[in-house]
């Protein structure tokens, strides 16, 4: 067992957790003097250092569910456009819309309504507790690269297969218009 603070939670006591033949160092840790007092029973596990997680029988990823969050997806016949610095990048009469608690809407879109000439793959990969690992495409239009404005799920989780392999644009960096009318474009984490 090690001690190490932080400024927040207080003198912490790090222990190392052992199963079967794997041992991590460091990778539980407990706050039994912590300002806060509401921690100071508990026991904090490091996410990535264990093999896996769950909730009952069902494996997360990323971190815990929230229950106050929820994620509707639904087909629509809107007709939806993407812009990005002037030059139309999407137009479709099929988007799926993907309402999700604190999220401005998200609109699917298949790639064959989407010109994915203008695309440019990233390495840029992450993850959603609800939706799995989302790869990334820069758009270059306008004369100017916007890196990391789309992204897609190939296989997100299974209560998500409906968004599988559609493409999606910050409505907050890209110019979308619903039925004929421009959107405003939202203030999230992501502007």
């Amino acid at each position: 067992m090690r001690t190490n603070a932080t400024p927040s939670r207080g003198d912490a006591h790090n222990f190392t957790v052992k199963g079967d033949s794997r041992e991590v160092e460091d990778a539980a840790w407990h706050y039994p003097e912590s300002p806060v007092e509401e921690l100071r029973d508990l026991i904090r596990f490091d996410w990535d250092a264990m093999d896996g997680w769950f909730e009952e029988d069902e494996e997360v990823f990323v971190h815990p569910h929230d229950p106050y969050k929820r994620i509707d997806i639904l087909h629509s016949s809107r007709h939806v456009e993407v812009e990005v610095n002037g030059v139309k990048i999407a137009d479709t009469h099929r988007p799926t819309l993907l309402f999700e608690t604190s999220l401005p809407t998200r609109y699917y879109i298949p790639k064959l309504d989407v010109r994915m000439d203008l695309l440019i793959p990233t390495d840029t990969v992450t993850g959603c507790a609800y939706k799995g690992f989302a790869e990334y495409w820069s758009v270059d239009a306008g004369g100017e690269k916007i890196k990391d404005l789309v992204w897609s799920y190939k296989t997100p989780l299974p209560e998500n297969v409906k968004i599988a392999g559609l493409v999606a644009f910050y409505n907050e960096r890209a110019d979308l218009i619903v039925d004929g009318e421009r959107q405003t474009r939202p203030k999230t984490k992501f502007s």
